[in-house]
């Protein structure tokens, strides 16, 4: 049928209850019936409305915990029967099966069971089997039904009942039925999402990814193209979660670039201040200091030109005393765990910069999955949660590193991690001071991040490059000793690389002759 469908009886069984009463009391102002089971029936009836319990139709008690209520002919036929087939018609009527004109469900809150980390058999309680399945059919039958899912919609239904003397329009319906698909489909996902990660299934034969739509996006990555944000629904601090305070909705770059410099950021963990500055999903600079203003100092210095219009990143409260510093410099976004009154007050005066706090840092270390999309595919690999300490090292060289190069090499390696490849990152005293991402060839990063180096210096009035006395970090080995020696011009002294190549003794041999220090990881990153 494409044509307006009067609502006469609802079902409504709901774990979400925000504007429920005002809801089913506007429904039942119109002359609709409602049917309702267990805890949705009993906050109806507390607020005084007439409910008929889902048992008395079904002629059933709930069984089973509840996870037998709505399974039964008497529900799903009044929702599955066509209006207006003949045969149909005949059958509900043989069978006293009356029709069910409008269906609100949500589901159990497994996502969020899930993301509070409860256990297996918790978990397992919150898979909802009978809210799919009402669900699923009274989209199926849309024609003659109106599925809301979640209470943002609740205004919408009033709206067309009132505008079309208590009938939903077929444009309405048809929006609800995609809805309710896309949201069974999200949920499935998340439990099978769930199921693989405790069964530690890496490669499971189906791979379904869902989200919730947070905000559509003024464009993508360019103004030509469409785009929107969605939360995977995962308790992971940073962007998809964070707070924003002021500032003008986030871009899909300014999205991308904020993501990049927080799970930066979080790398170097919580020991000391330490800020991030990002452009283009490239870090500009990033440092540790004594506070956060001084560490943005030192992370601003490696490149301050590329730093206008870039996304900062902090490990700690914002306070005033970086504000005052980061608002000198044109920036998009700036994100913290949590920030002080006096911060945001600074921060308020500049309407165009975006203030975002996640309450947290999250854990590099910890697993999960990352999703890029191919023709007619996805690609699907778990998290470079690859965390490198000085116990995994493996001096090559003949001299080792001293105490002080081991915390800078550690430092760059856990930079370059987080830089395009192919990555080259120089840093001295826990800051970086020259970085080279995305060239085809190692040899031309390390050549990007020396002259990036000078033209920082140049801009300080320092009389050398600033990679003088520094290390370097590759994310990948060094294929030829060309790269390590363009290093070693620069002022490296010591060097931290995954090590690997046919020609590591070559390599090994180029840096012994200049005196470097160097050592291996084991552990390539890569980032595409």
């Amino acid at each position: 049928m494409t044509e307006n469908l009067p609502i006469r009886r609802a079902l409504l069984s709901v774990s979400d209850k925000s504007g429920l009463i005002e809801f089913a009391r506007a429904l039942a102002g119109m002359g609709v019936e409602l049917l309702s089971t267990g805890g949705t029936a009993s906050a109806l009836r507390a607020e005084g409305l007439a409910v008929k319990d889902v048992s008395e139709v079904t002629g059933f008690p709930e069984m089973l915990d509840g996870r037998v209520k709505t399974l039964h002919p008497m529900v799903h036929g009044g929702l599955l029967a066509i209006r207006g087939d003949a045969s149909h018609d005949a059958q509900v009527a043989e069978h006293g099966i009356a029709p069910i004109d409008l269906l609100v469900v949500n589901l159990y809150p497994f996502e969020a069971t899930v993301a509070k980390g409860a256990d297996f058999d918790d978990c397992i309680e919150n898979i909802d089997i009978g809210g799919p399945a009402l669900i699923r059919g009274a989209a199926k039958n849309h024609a003659g039904v109106t599925v809301v899912i979640e209470p943002d919609d609740y205004a919408a239904v009033l709206d067309a009942m009132r505008a079309n003397n208590g009938a939903t329009t077929p444009e309405l319906r048809r929006h609800l039925a995609a809805k309710a698909y896309a949201r069974t489909a999200a949920y499935d996902a998340a439990i099978s999402n769930w199921f693989a990660g405790v069964l530690g299934e890496e490669t499971p034969a189906y791979r379904t990814v869902g989200g919730r739509l947070r905000s559509p996006l003024r464009y993508g990555e360019n103004p030509h193209q469409h785009a929107a944000f969605y939360a995977t629904g995962e308790a992971r601090p940073g962007v998809a979660n964070a707070v924003q305070h002021q500032g003008k909705e986030l871009s899909y770059n300014n999205l991308n670039d904020t993501d990049a410099a927080f799970e930066l950021v979080a790398e170097l963990g919580v020991e000391r201040p330490a800020v991030a500055i990002i452009k283009h999903a490239n870090p500009s600079g990033v440092a540790c200091g004594e506070s956060l203003v001084d560490a943005y100092r030192k992370a601003l210095r490696c490149d301050p030109v590329s730093a206008f219009g870039g996304i900062v990143a902090l490990n700690g409260t914002l306070d005033a005393e970086a504000a005052e510093e980061i608002v000198k410099v044109f920036t998009e976004v700036v994100i913290a765990p949590r920030v002080t009154e006096e911060a945001a007050a600074i921060f308020a005066a500049k309407k165009n910069l975006r203030l975002l706090t996640t309450g947290g840092l999250p854990d590099p270390g910890a697993p999960g999955i990352t999703v890029r999309s191919l023709a007619g595919g996805l690609l699907v690999q778990s998290r470079d949660s690859g965390v490198i300490r000085a116990s995994d090292l493996k001096v090559v060289t003949k001299r080792a590193p001293t105490a002080e190069e081991l915390a800078d090499l550690l430092f760059a390696f856990r930079v370059a991690k987080h830089v395009k490849s192919n990555a080259i990152v120089y840093a001295k005293d826990g800051a970086t001071v020259g970085i080279g991402a995305g060239q085809m060839s190692r040899v031309d990063s390390t050549r990007i991040a020396a002259q990036k180096s000078a033209d920082a210096a140049a801009a300080i009035g320092a009389t050398e490059p600033l990679t003088r006395g520094s290390v370097v970090a590759s994310d990948a080995f060094f294929p030829f000793a060309d790269g390590l020696l363009t290093a070693a011009e620069a002022g490296a002294t010591a060097v931290i690389q995954p090590g690997g190549s046919m020609r590591d003794d070559e390599v090994i041999a180029a840096a012994d002759e200049k005196g470097l220090a160097m050592v291996f990881t084991g552990v390539r990153h890569f980032r595409h």
